[in-house]
């Protein structure tokens, strides 16, 4: 979406986890079924830098993260991540938790729409990662674990405590975080977490069709709803409505604006270029 890139080219082959492009959707596939897509150092690290080069793909519209296999994500894997976070020394652990609040960080400040596919568990990690996602689409078998108190941990990890209570209120988001239990699907969506809930078997369709919406969309208007949302969390009133003043007055000179005038008159359906 942004036109200003360096000489840096596009990272070529992704190694912890699959990528794939396809009609303006990327879709990223957590691939340790086995594992039941654990995360390990090394996926945090690609699942940062992904995002944040995803911006300068002309043609990446939407981001889709998915689990292979019986899950979205079980979290940090028990022993690649948390047996080895025992030895290390204070200044190592900080640089660790940072970087995977870089993730979260990354997927909010990034300009395209962001899909949670969500079946089975999505715990720990997994589930902030669905949490800072723009939709959460879950089977109505999947189930959420924010379940860092559990291991000993403060239950705000990587944003939940800034991201859940905007999200479910400050009530819901003490009981999740502070006693770590395991929701269902249904209590979830309950709760306010859910963008959608399908079927077990139409999880994929109901991606699909998100995911194809956005796309064929007013993708720079997306662009900007997202990026307001995000902004406005912590600003007074008057801030905001003059930011969203703002930012309508350069929407309003866009050549999608003008589009959406000829196609209404034309009575033909706009057909969007992201300017």
């Amino acid at each position: 979406m942004s036109p200003f890139r360096g000489s840096v080219p596009f990272t070529a082959t992704w190694q912890h986890f699959r990528f794939d492009v396809a009609e303006h959707v990327a879709t990223v596939t957590l691939n340790r079924p086995d594992k039941l897509n654990a995360l390990t150092f090394e996926s945090y690290a690609d699942l940062r830098d992904l995002i944040r080069e995803l911006p300068y793909h002309e043609d990446v519209r939407v981001l889709v993260i998915r689990g292979e296999g019986k899950a979205f994500c079980s979290g940090g894997d028990v022993n690649e991540i948390i047996g080895e976070l025992l030895k290390m020394r204070p200044d190592e652990l900080l640089e660790f938790t940072r970087m995977t609040g870089d993730v979260v960080k990354a997927i909010r400040e990034c300009p395209l729409p962001v899909i949670a596919a969500v079946h089975g568990i999505a715990a720990g990690a997994g589930s902030v990662i669905a949490l800072a996602s723009d939709f959460r689409i879950l089977t109505r078998s999947a189930r959420f674990a924010f379940l860092f108190t559990k291991v000993g941990l403060a239950g705000a990890d990587m944003g939940s405590a800034y991201l859940l209570p905007r999200i479910v209120g400050l009530g819901r988001a003490t009981q999740l975080l502070m006693l770590g239990d395991t929701i269902d699907a249904e209590t979830a969506d309950r709760y306010g977490l859910v963008s959608q809930l399908v079927d077990d078997d139409a999880i994929e369709e109901a991606v699909g069709a998100l995911a194809r919406r956005l796309a064929g969309g007013p993708f720079f208007a997306y662009a900007q709803t997202k990026s307001l949302l995000s902004r406005e969390l912590d600003m007074p009133l008057s801030g905001a409505i003059e930011l969203e003043a703002m930012t309508q007055a350069l929407l309003m000179n866009s050549e999608d604006y003008a589009e959406f005038h000829a196609a209404f008159n034309a009575k033909r359906p706009p057909e969007w270029q992201g300017r």
